[in-house]
């Protein structure tokens, strides 16, 4: 059973980016060799920078198996404290403030993120940055998932001792833009 589902896609004003960029090439080009040449260069680029930015749309999910990020996984039995991190401390969080060692899912479009601590010893992975549109939610999934009941907002500290707190619901949150 999946509690939490967020799919990471490109913001609209990133398409229309995509959009003027390829009508760009097309009129140069266009202009430069001939219409038909212009029209194919400008099909192709738009196409190919969709697909692009297509690929870079993740899934996160969590589920009774543990947090699912992309291709990445974190079992339940390693997520230790869950961070809820509004837009100026994830920007810390990813700035000076990061662990070179850390799993990070940074998506420039989406200011706020999770960081969750990993417990397990053989992992070398501090914890794992996770960008979300709902941050809280996807805390409270982790917490309700991991152990039943407690307050996802109040654990702040990313050290990995102690357990992971918990809400009282499980969330299910599916962001489109």
């Amino acid at each position: 059973m999946v509690s939490f589902r967020e799919r990471l896609t490109a913001p609209w004003w990133f398409w229309t980016v995509i959009f003027f960029w390829a009508m760009t090439l097309a009129i140069a080009y266009g202009s430069a060799i001939a219409t038909p040449v212009g029209i194919i260069v400008g099909t192709a680029a738009f196409t190919l920078a969709s697909l692009g930015v297509a690929r870079v749309a993740t899934l996160v999910t969590v589920s009774a198996a543990g947090l699912n990020v992309g291709h990445a996984h974190l079992p339940l039995d390693a997520i230790g404290k869950v961070e809820v991190l509004d837009a100026s401390a994830a920007r810390r969080r990813r700035g000076t403030g990061a662990d070179s060692r850390a799993f990070v899912l940074l998506r420039g479009w989406v200011p706020t993120a999770v960081a969750v601590a990993v417990v397990d010893p053989r992992d070398p992975t501090p914890y794992w940055y996770v960008s979300s549109r709902s941050p809280e939610q996807l805390a409270a999934a982790l917490g309700v998932t991991r152990h039943g009941t407690s307050d996802a907002h109040s654990v702040t500290d990313m050290t990995g001792s102690g357990s992971a707190p918990s809400a009282p619901s499980a969330v299910s949150a599916e962001e489109g833009t």
